[in-house]
């Protein structure tokens, strides 16, 4: 686990720097000018011959005639919007009467609070932060003779709708899917946690993209270390260009060597939100429909939500399912190559006779002949993938059976190394989470069988269970409930109990038991 001590360390240290930098910027800050022509002439030069960029010059009445600059980007904002909330009522013949009834002697006020009808409006001194609101998609208003502009959030850009995520399908549960904005996502989040105690933090990372990252947590659940942590690892990021959450993913965590996700991702809003439930931290990335979440422990990538929508018995088999899926798309080929080659008085007689007579007119080994068979499916896969969806089944489909087909038929593979490999390939699809460890793992096994036979087999699963018992996510080990054990959360883990007795969240997240269904020490059936 994360010492207390480093955590309050970092956070120390994090503190001065950020003061340091925060001094620094403001010296080098350049900030709005009075005079609205040198603010116009300053966003003409900064944005140089960009034809999206607008601009509107307005004069309006306060006893004698102010003048007022306007712009925005052209495509990131809603016009409609800006017509109806920003030009209407500082251009409407009826408020120059109305002006020269105003109480207050503060132009820039009476705009602010009885003009403009917006909701969500601020205040920027900087030109720096004006620019940084106009890129967002804000419509930046100058106004002569004062030293601040309004910035006023008009964003309307097009975005894709919410739909059903393709990459994780269910058959029971909510349809709803992640897109690539922002405040949908945090929306659907919102829909589905009415908690007031639902935190969202914003942080900007990518000197050139300056890429909006949003964190969600509960407060009083999520352990208040890791949250801190998340932050520190956030701010810490120092690059120009963040594109997608699995830029974040792999600046952040643990062990950016290992071949296991220390990581959580997903598209579902439902998923989202019960991990953040459980007191996890959710990182959202602008443009990306995938959220990431953390801690993430090895148990989560047999676990599913439509696990929890349908009855425990048929949940509990499903994951045993997907456990005995992910031994056969690493194992059979390292134990296929072991026993043809090392191991044949593990083969009945009959079987092993027929092997010998499939793999006689075949010229290479049959460590050789494994590995031109998986990576043939290896390319076939990522074919079908990148193609357009009609074509890539087919492609997937049809290139398999008929490459397969004639392989055994030119004497190049044996029947028995077509069987393995697409068991193989047909197991490694019911674990997408671990793909890539999947893959690694399994050539590893593949050449240590290759070399030794069951022995080598054995060394390394050892080196990777050694490997899965060194590796923390935001400092709770990866092997959790297992490794260490925590018998409470071994409830949910390959076997899922009804959940009328899960009771409490997962301790090695939260660091502490925390109830979750009432404070009652016996558990027991609600109807009872």
């Amino acid at each position: 686990m994360i010492k207390k001590f480093q955590i309050a360390k970092r956070i120390q240290s994090l503190k001065s720097s950020s003061k340091k930098e925060n001094q620094k910027e403001q010296n080098n800050a350049q900030f709005v000018d009075k005079k609205v022509e040198i603010n116009s002439r300053e966003l003409h030069r900064i944005f140089k011959k960009s034809v999206d960029v607008k601009y509107r010059n307005l004069e309006i009445y306060n006893q004698t005639p102010v003048k007022v600059f306007i712009s925005f980007i052209d495509g990131l904002v809603n016009e409609d919007y800006i017509n109806l909330h920003i030009m209407k009522p500082l251009m409407e013949p009826g408020f120059f009467k109305e002006t020269e009834n105003m109480i207050s002697t503060d132009f820039f006020t009476n705009v602010k609070k009885r003009i403009l009808s917006t909701s969500n409006m601020k205040e920027v001194d900087t030109i720096d932060d004006v620019i940084d609101g106009v890129l967002s998609g804000e419509t930046v208003i100058f106004i002569d003779g004062y030293k601040s502009a309004f910035l006023v959030s008009t964003q309307g850009f097009e975005s894709r709708s919410v739909e059903e995520p393709q990459t994780e399908a269910n058959i029971r549960g909510p349809r709803e899917g992640f897109n690539e904005v922002l405040k949908v996502n945090t929306t659907l989040i919102r829909r589905i946690i009415k908690n007031s105690n639902l935190v969202f933090e914003d942080i900007k990372i990518g000197k050139q993209t300056k890429t909006n990252i949003r964190i969600s947590y509960i407060e009083g659940i999520a352990n208040s270390e890791v949250v801190e942590e998340v932050k520190n690892r956030l701010k810490r990021i120092d690059t120009d260009t963040i594109l997608e959450s699995g830029y974040i993913e792999q600046f952040i965590e643990d062990h950016p060597f290992s071949p296991f996700p220390t990581i959580g991702n997903s598209e579902k809003p439902d998923k989202v939100s019960a991990k953040i439930l459980e007191g996890r931290v959710a990182i959202f990335c602008e443009g990306s429909p995938f959220v990431l979440t953390v801690p993430q422990l090895l148990i989560e990538t047999f676990q599913v939500p439509e696990d929890y929508y349908s009855r425990p018995y048929l949940a509990s088999i499903l994951r045993l399912l997907r456990l005995l899926a992910l031994f056969l798309t690493v194992y059979t080929p390292a134990i296929y190559v072991s026993i043809a080659t090392y191991h044949h008085e593990m083969v009945p007689a009959q079987l092993l006779t027929t092997m010998v007579a499939s793999a006689e007119k075949v010229p290479f080994p049959i460590f050789l002949e494994a590995m031109i068979m998986i990576i043939t499916f290896q390319l076939l896969s990522e074919a079908g993938v990148r193609m357009p969806r009609p074509i890539g089944s087919a492609i997937s489909i049809v290139g398999a059976l008929v490459i397969g087909e004639a392989a055994v038929t030119a004497g190049l593979v044996s029947a028995p190394m077509v069987i393995v490999v697409a068991l193989t390939a047909i197991t490694g699809f019911v674990v997408p989470a671990l793909n890539d460890s999947i893959i690694l793992s399994r050539f590893f096994l593949l050449f240590l069988s290759a070399a030794l036979g069951f022995y080598g087999m054995l060394i390394g699963t050892f080196i990777l269970v050694t490997h899965l018992c060194s590796l923390r996510s935001f400092g709770t080990p990866y092997l959790t409930p297992v490794g260490p054990i925590f018998l409470n959360e071994l409830k949910d883990s390959i076997i899922r109990m009804p959940l009328w007795l899960l009771r409490s969240r997962p301790q090695s997240i939260n660091w502490e038991k925390s109830e979750r269904q009432g404070s009652e020490n016996k558990p027991k059936h609600p109807k009872t």
